[in-house]
């Protein structure tokens, strides 16, 4: 900036005011600093601006998987809103441990981000402290903490499960097990009392039937072993989840049986398996459209008491529940 102030002669509060389109300088004087500027090849330093204004224009995401297609879309969509907002966004994977969230969170806040935006991870501690941002705004998405503290958005876990199994009911069937995540996950312990809410709500007969993970192909095939045992068997599944969904596909190929299902999220070419895959719809880029955009009213000043907004789910019916 002092070499472009004194190529055009004048001092470095006009080439300022140039740069930052403030008011205040003839036009001649400014089409003087702008071609000065075009020669000399300037770049204004956005860092350096934001840092005086104590912002660096940039939020963190941490998810548990962008591998999986599911965060990969929530990602995509906190990023178009930030790139929205002139912000940049960091994005990284927990992979499912709470150890290296904090050390994700301790980075992130290291680097000075102006707010966060987390799934937590896995629960290895019932009374897990909340992490300290000091000060800079967290939303949560699509799980809830232990004791949230902060703002969250969050799918309608309970209604999308019931629609699920209303759906199987409605197929004529009453012995439907649950094949559910690791319960260290809120959302698997979500889906799964949502399950056992909604069986004894219709009545099912017998005691609710649910397998929690993590699980494997084999390991859903020796549940499903265990299930078609006896007199009454167990003729349709509702999974907790769109990795559980393969892994009970493959499972199910290998045993040479096929069970009535409804999948907990929607899975790329779930409608061209044959039967296509009924499935309860959660909305990855609503989760992660909203949980930016509480994000950035929080950073202009919104001081409003924390709260949690759910997202409707709903049931994109396909094959597999009449099977």
């Amino acid at each position: 900036m002092v070499d472009v102030a004194h190529e055009a002669q004048v001092s470095l509060k006009t080439v300022s005011r140039v740069v930052n389109a403030e008011p205040g300088v003839r036009a001649d004087t400014a089409r003087r600093v702008r071609e000065v500027i075009d020669r000399l090849g300037f770049q204004r330093n956005d860092g350096a601006s934001q840092l005086r204004r104590g912002r660096t224009a940039s939020i963190g995401l941490i998810v548990e998987d962008l591998a999986n297609p599911f965060y990969s879309q929530l990602a995509a969509a906190v990023e178009r809103e930030a790139r929205r907002e002139g912000h940049l966004l960091f994005s990284a994977s927990a992979e499912g441990s709470s150890g290296r969230e904090a050390g994700l969170l301790a980075a992130l806040l290291a680097r000075r981000v102006d707010g966060l935006i987390v799934v937590p991870a896995v629960e290895d501690e019932p009374a897990e402290r909340p992490p300290r941002t000091w000060g800079t705004p967290l939303v949560y998405v699509d799980r809830l903490p232990s004791r949230p503290q902060s703002d969250a958005v969050v799918s309608d876990n309970a209604g999308g499960i019931r629609s699920a199994v209303e759906h199987l009911v409605a197929h004529g069937h009453r012995r439907i097990g649950f094949l559910g995540d690791d319960r260290r996950i809120w959302t698997a312990r979500q889906r799964e009392q949502a399950f056992r809410t909604t069986h004894a709500d219709l009545r099912l007969s017998g005691e609710p039937r649910t397998a929690m993970g993590p699980h494997t192909a084999d390991s859903i095939g020796a549940v499903l072993r265990e299930w078609s045992a006896g007199r009454h068997p167990v003729t349709a599944v509702v999974t907790g989840n769109n990795r559980v969904t393969v892994d009970l596909l493959h499972a199910e190929r290998t045993l040479g049986r096929q069970l009535a299902l409804v999948g907990y999220d929607d899975f790329e070419l779930a409608d061209l398996l044959e039967p296509a895959v009924t499935v309860v719809h959660q909305d990855p880029a609503t989760l992660g459209q909203r949980a930016a955009q509480q994000l950035f009213r929080r950073l202009r000043g919104d001081d409003t008491p924390p709260r949690i907004e759910t997202v409707p789910t709903r049931l994109v019916v396909r094959q597999s529940g009449a099977a």
